[in-house]
């Protein structure tokens, strides 16, 4: 109601279950995951950094996909720890704001970034003679700053489109952190623009991406098909599966939070949902895209003897 409207100084975050024995078990289990986020992120970017064997397209984009998901954790995941400990459920308004833009920016970044490797691995795969000329430093800078860029501009427009609603008390937000849709429930206001955004934007940053790593792994297999090499196959089926199980994950999350029948009305859902992208995303991707890579891993020895020398 119009008497419920107040300036609103700051949000109450509901969080995950008020049963002190889970709170526990969950801050242990995604402190473990958090770190290991940290860990495996920061330790693909000095791999990256320190090895000049490792300077290369496919790398550069590795590199920037791990600073994202570092940033995108560390927006979200230590407040959730301290809500947890029951140390942290109120949350400013500008606080809100900040993880609003922040989360919105980095979410956006990574869609981009994800289909920009997908087609830096197709062109490596299947114009292996033009790729050095194709992914030159030029393209590459262009195509991380065109992500970031994106990512920056739509999250910005949609983050400002959100906070200028006015909103109704008691400002309870049923989630571990502020997202989006759960922030709009508590607006006093007509969201339809809000929505209508939201949808637009999935359509650039989900829709049209995915379609864009599917049309490149289709083309991928299509090449492989032709290479009368068991070994080959079997190394590149591996790697691609594996990429492509981890692409499907995060965009079809985001398909089915953002654009599936009644997105945003499932709590419960939500945070299981926002938790892959805020924990399970950020500690697979490391493993998945670099760390089995043969390359890293001779890095990763390499660092290991030189700290033993020393």
């Amino acid at each position: 109601s119009m008497n419920n409207k107040t300036s609103t100084t700051e949000f109450i975050l509901l969080g995950f279950s008020s049963k002190l024995a889970l709170q526990l078990f969950l801050f242990s289990l995604f402190s473990v995951l958090y770190s290991a986020t940290l860990m495996g992120n920061a330790l693909v970017f000095l791999l990256i950094c320190i090895d000049c064997r490792l300077h290369s397209p496919m790398y550069f984009f590795l590199c920037h996909l791990s600073i994202v998901d570092i940033c995108y954790a560390t927006n979200n995941v230590p407040h959730m720890l301290r809500n947890l400990l029951g140390q942290g459920r109120t949350i400013s308004f500008a606080g809100c704001g900040i993880q609003i833009h922040l989360y919105l920016i980095f979410a956006l970044t990574e869609c981009v970034l994800l289909a920009v490797m997908s087609y830096d691995r197709y062109v490596a795969i299947c114009h292996p003679l033009r790729y050095v000329f194709i992914m030159n430093r030029r393209v590459c800078l262009t195509l991380v700053s065109v992500s970031w860029a994106f990512g920056f501009v739509f999250g910005t427009l949609q983050a400002s489109l959100a906070l200028h609603l006015p909103f109704c008390c008691p400002c309870e937000v049923d989630h571990f952190f502020c997202e989006i849709l759960a922030v709009l429930k508590l607006a006093c206001a007509d969201t339809t623009a809000n929505k209508v955004l939201i949808f637009v934007v999935c359509v650039c940053f989900l829709i049209f991406p995915l379609a864009l790593i599917l049309i490149s792994y289709l083309r991928i297999l299509a090449t492989i098909l032709r290479v009368h090499s068991v070994a080959g196959w079997h190394k590149t089926f591996s790697t691609c599966g594996s990429h492509l199980a981890v692409v499907g994950l995060f965009y079809g999350n985001g398909v089915f939070m953002y654009m599936g029948p009644g997105s945003g009305d499932s709590s419960g859902t939500a945070k299981a949902l926002s938790l892959f992208y805020s924990l399970v995303s950020p500690t697979l991707n490391p493993l998945i895209y670099s760390l089995r890579n043969k390359q890293v891993k001779e890095a990763l020895l390499k660092l290991l003897r030189s700290r033993r020398v020393f």
